[in-house]
């Protein structure tokens, strides 16, 4: 901390310089790029001038390492604007570039435009990054860009918005960017043709694109291979689309092409003349740059086995895209994100449906959002209804009674044996799927689940496309194989029909297709695999039988089930089933598109804190931090551990050791260090014996199941259906004189049409209730136990108890009954009565433009030939009293 300035420039400046190609020259002959040391200037000597071709291309302001060199750049604008015999000139600075370091901190300001920003940049720039920077125009890049029209016939508005605003932002010379995308919006096409755009005005040339899983560089390249620039010409007519390497079952059977490897010169010599794209993963190019342990703890994506560490230019891109930018749960991959970022010198766009905290404060700039609300309202994503699903075992726990007989299995091997209890157990509900687990429990949840999977198939016509997230995948006592097997059971539909995909199955990215385009499976059980950046449009039903305390995990997780259908145009909503009645929705409904969430703090090895305390770095904090580690290690440690620990602290008894520490310290710090600091002990706090787990089968447990469907307004508010039915009887009468087919159908049923009938639905349906008719006939069929309900009578009943409820099929009969009772009808009459009927079935109302427009009317010969068959002033009175009778 005490070291000169000058040690600092010797020991740690000077070799970064050496190792990117600014060398100080041996003899009087200058090679293309050079350095010198206290370069002559009119206003005194700078520490370091880079040469580049004859000329100063940089300035170099050096300070000792206990110095911040953010806010000595002016020193290096002084010595610029001294420089001599120089041919630049940026407003009175004799060079294009300044830097500013301590040995190990650089920052940098490129000084040709006023808007530019000075930034920290890893390290120096190479002559040739120089260069190229030289030889570009941004600005000029940018102009194009700016008059570039939005006109690509696929791009829907809100995404060429989305590419206006960050355009506009790169020409103010904003650098860290953030777009919010609801999942389901195209968030990828966006920024598929945003790259293009940016490649053919020359804003970027070299282009990273970064994702976090397999899955994602997967769908990222089929993206970019299918993208149509202009009509017969793909993104790869124009430019090289590169990623690491996949396995086949990566990619669909009908995709067309090899992804292409990237070479590794593209990414340790750029060229200028090079123009492509690389999409890769975060695990890879954290490789890359940091080493093979920066990974550790960063997810669970399988890591490339060919990759390694590289030298890697800070030039290497001119623009990195982070898709799903939100990504880093714990303190320590956000470190890897960031450090990853921030070695590259380069325009960077976040890319997210979930901003959080820790995403806005790196990505500083949220140049365009467009949310999930705002995404349904404008019809591009379906909003989801909820089924509150209530296990007493789920929300109370598992007591077990003495005597009661359970499997006991070995997690280590997968081997049981039955055994009888022979004391009471009591399992919090933290515990379920992780100590214990009830097979009764899940399977009645499935067939709760199954009961309203049958009436959508029975409506539909097909099997609702259903994700379960279940507690874990763990070897020998996996919750997600449990649920795999008890819903082949429940649901009845074959082996196929159900499949678990996670990390641990074979070619997941391969199932997650056939999840995606295929009938089977129908029911697909995960764990987080399928929790981001999974496209799968038909998805209609999402099962949280997984707790979840991550605000952004479960935003993400309900996004797999927001687009609109691919397969099934009719796909208007989606439903979620909350297995713990309704406390997971509850405590999720008030998350915001910026998610304040703080992320896990990193596990910091007792070495690490004991070295601290021994440092006398913040020495009070690092001992609480060592006494609540120490009394956590006695926790979880096992019998044999304990006597391994006698040998150090009496009786093995560490959390007394723990308490007595702090006093300990104080009173004679050396000596109470001397036992922390040995080496055999702090062996033994990391790898002391921990107890072996046990998991138990309580299959004689049983659980009290039941469900209730759940009506969310447009402020997501949610209804039970008798609260529902409350709230509608409610807004019928408060509407009476300001909705006329209501008054019509009150007081008014003469003047009941078919206009009268599409103004109701259409002021229900856009009601901040959302009383569109199968939420209302959803809501009498569960409350009264009466199905199929017809909307004249659902506003009736509202406005009047006493009304009766009737099916369409009831209320039609009622009206043709009184309307033709004593009447006689010749045969073509009564043919033209039967489609008169049909149609009012489907439609309850019934004018003359139907017989023109009604395939059941027309076809016959529309109102002509009905004219002819009755007489045109007796067909008149038959529709009119046919409606007036409907609605009465």
């Amino acid at each position: 901390m005490t070291e000169a300035e000058w040690k600092t420039r010797k020991r740690r400046i000077d070799p970064k310089l050496d190792a990117v190609g600014w060398p100080l020259p041996k003899s009087r002959s200058k090679p293309s790029a050079v350095r010198s040391e206290e370069e002559e200037t009119d206003n005194g000597p700078a520490d370091y001038a880079l040469w580049l071709d004859g000329q100063v291309a940089a300035v170099v302001e050096a300070k000792k390492l206990t110095v911040g060199p953010q806010n000595v750049l002016t020193q290096a604008e002084r010595y610029a604007k001294g420089l001599r015999d120089s041919r630049f000139d940026f407003d009175g600075l004799r060079c294009p570039f300044l830097y500013a370091t301590n040995g190990e901190v650089i920052w940098f300001h490129d000084v040709r435009h006023a808007l530019n920003r000075s930034c920290r940049v890893s390290t120096f720039h190479t002559p040739s990054a120089l260069r190229e920077l030289l030889g570009r125009d941004l600005g000029d890049a940018c102009e194009k860009a700016l008059a570039l029209p939005h006109d690509h016939p696929r791009l829907r508005p809100y995404q060429k918005e989305a590419n206006a605003a960050v355009e506009k932002a790169i020409s103010e010379r904003k650098r860290n960017l953030l777009v919010a995308m609801a999942t389901g919006t195209g968030k990828t096409y966006t920024l598929v043709n945003q790259i293009y755009r940016a490649m053919k005005t020359g804003i970027a040339k070299r282009v990273l694109f970064l994702v976090d899983r397999r899955a994602l560089a997967a769908q990222a390249v089929r993206a970019f291979n299918s993208f149509e620039v202009r009509p017969g010409y793909k993104f790869t007519s124009d430019y090289e689309v590169y990623s690491s390497r996949f396995q086949m079952g990566d990619f669909d059977d009908e995709d067309k092409f090899d992804p292409k490897v990237l070479p590794q010169g593209y990414l340790t010599d750029p060229k200028p003349g090079h123009a492509f794209v690389y999409v890769c993963t975060i695990q890879r190019m954290a490789i890359n740059i940091l080493g093979r342990s920066a990974i550790f703890g960063l997810g669970d994506e399988a890591v490339d086995d060919d990759a390694d560490k590289i030298n890697i230019p800070i030039h290497a891109f001119d623009l990195i895209v982070a898709d799903e930018c939100h990504r880093g749960y714990t303190s320590q991959e956000i470190s890897t994100w960031r450090s990853t970022l921030d070695h590259f010198d380069a325009i960077k766009v976040g890319l997210t449906a979930t901003p959080a905290s820790h995403t806005t404060a790196f990505f500083t700039n949220k140049v365009f959002e467009y949310g999930y609300e705002q995404a349904v309202r404008d019809g591009h994503l379906v909003d989801y209804d909820a089924v509150n699903v209530r296990s007493e075992v789920r929300m109370n726990g598992l007591f077990l009674r003495e005597g009661e007989n359970v499997e006991v299995v070995d997690p280590e091997n997968g081997l049981s044996k039955m055994d009888q209890l022979e004391d009471e157990r009591t399992f919090d509900t933290a515990e379920i799927e992780a100590k214990v687990t009830a097979p009764e429990s899940n399977k009645k949840i499935l067939k709760e689940i199954k009961k309203y999977a049958d009436r959508h198939e029975q409506e539909h016509g097909r099997f609702p496309k259903t994700l379960i997230f279940a507690v874990n995948d763990m070897p020998h006592t996996s919750h997600a194989d449990q649920l795999v097997d008890l819903a082949k059971d429940v649901f009845g539909k074959g082996e196929a029909f159900v499949e678990k995909i996670t990390g641990r199955v074979d070619r997941p990215l391969q199932r997650i297709r056939e999840f995606r385009n295929r009938p089977n499976p129908g029911i697909t059980v995960t764990v987080d695999l399928l929790t981001t950046g999974v496209d799968i449009p038909d998805l209609e039903y999402i099962v949280f039988l997984r707790p979840v305390k991550s605000r952004i995990l479960f935003e993400q997780m309900i996004g797999r089930g927001t687009r609109k259908g691919e397969k099934y145009p009719d796909k208007d909503h989606f439903t979620v089933f909350d297995c713990f009645d309704g406390t997971l929705l509850a405590y999720f409904k008030k998350a915001t598109g910026i998610t304040a969430e703080t992320p896990l703090q990193p596990t910091r090895t007792v070495k690490e804190i004991i070295n601290d305390i021994w440092a006398n770095k913040d020495r009070d904090y690092n001992i609480g931090c060592l006494v609540k580690r120490l009394q956590r290690i006695d926790k979880a440690m096992s019998a044999e551990g304990r006597v391994l620990f006698a040998k150090h602290v009496p009786n093995g008894d560490l959390a007394k050791y723990a308490r007595q520490l702090p006093g300990a310290l104080r009173s004679d710090f050396v000596d109470a260090m001397k036992l922390l600091r040995n080496d055999e002990f702090q062996e033994l706090l990391v790898a002391y014996p921990r107890p072996q787990r046990t998991f138990m089968k309580a299959y004689e447990q049983t659980d009290q199941v039941s469900s209730v469907y759940m009506f969310r307004d447009i402020a997501g508010n949610e209804y039970k259906p008798a609260d529902y039915l409350q709230v509608f009887a409610k807004f019928v009468t408060e509407n009476q004189d300001h909705i006329d087919a209501v008054r019509i159908l009150l007081d008014r049923p003469r003047s009941w049409s078919p206009s009268a009938l599409t103004e109701l639905k259409t002021k229900l349906t856009q009601s901040r209730y959302r009383f569109s008719p199968d939420n209302l006939q959803k809501a009498h069929e569960i409350h009264y136990k009466k199905a199929l309900v017809d909307l004249v009578s659902m506003v009736k009943h509202a406005a009047h108890e006493e009304a009766p409820l009737l099916t369409a099929t009831e209320r039609v009969e009622r009206a043709f009954s009184k309307i033709t009772s004593g009447m006689t009808f010749t045969a073509d009459q009564q043919k033209w009565l039967d489609r008169i009927r049909e149609h009012l079935r489907e439609n309850l109302s019934i004018d003359k433009e139907d017989f023109e427009l009604v395939p059941v009317l027309s076809d016959a010969g529309g109102w002509p030939v009905a004219r002819r068959i009755f007489g045109e002033p007796q067909l008149e009175a038959l529709i009119a009293n046919l409606n007036e009778a409907i609605a009465a």
